[in-house]
């Protein structure tokens, strides 16, 4: 008999995929419960709700970023494009998850899991440009993590370590720093 943990993370697993294939107003519960070969009761005793599944789905990406933002957050000095690496590398790493966030925006915005997104980046933005920045300081940080982030999304089929590299000096050169940094 599969221990709870393991049905549990099975349905997330189906309903990561299909969340992914079909969307998540497409994809019924019940979908999910006979790609799993289960009752609908018996998913419904791992989750009472849709929204606690998609949440248990992202709410590893947003611990990962969490912690990410975090130290950086507690460090003396930020050594910019190592940070702009290691967003890179956050974004690359949940790109599907990214993605999915950004199809299901409207759906959930409701759940406040699109405001952690945009807090983060205000946060690292604060890391780059500081506290008060000047509208271009602003733009700049907004023009490089935005790209650094759609980079490591859009260009999914290039070579990671290239597509890093050129995306760092990228963003590098939005906000008028040395490229060879």
């Amino acid at each position: 008999m599969a221990r709870p943990g393991d049905t549990k993370s099975r349905i997330q697993a189906v309903a990561r995929e299909l969340f992914l294939a079909k969307g998540m107003q497409q994809t019924s519960l019940q979908d999910i419960a006979d790609g799993l070969g289960i009752t609908k009761p018996a998913l419904y005793y791992h989750f009472s709700s849709r929204e606690e599944l998609v949440r248990s789905i992202i709410e590893p990406m947003f611990q990962d970023g969490e912690a990410y933002v975090s130290r950086l957050e507690s460090l003396a000095e930020v050594d910019v494009p190592e940070l702009l690496r290691e967003y890179f590398d956050f974004h690359h790493r949940h790109r599907d998850m990214v993605m999915f966030l950004l199809r299901e925006m409207i759906t959930l915005s409701g759940q406040g899991l699109i405001d952690w997104a945009f807090t983060s980046r205000e946060r690292l933005a604060v890391l780059l440009v500081g506290e008060n920045p000047t509208l271009e300081q602003a733009a700049r940080a907004t023009v490089a993590l935005g790209g650094v982030a759609d980079c490591a999304v859009q260009f999914a089929d290039a070579p990671v370590d290239q597509l890093r590299a050129v995306a760092v000096r990228a963003g590098c050169d939005a906000l008028g720093l040395p490229s060879d940094r």
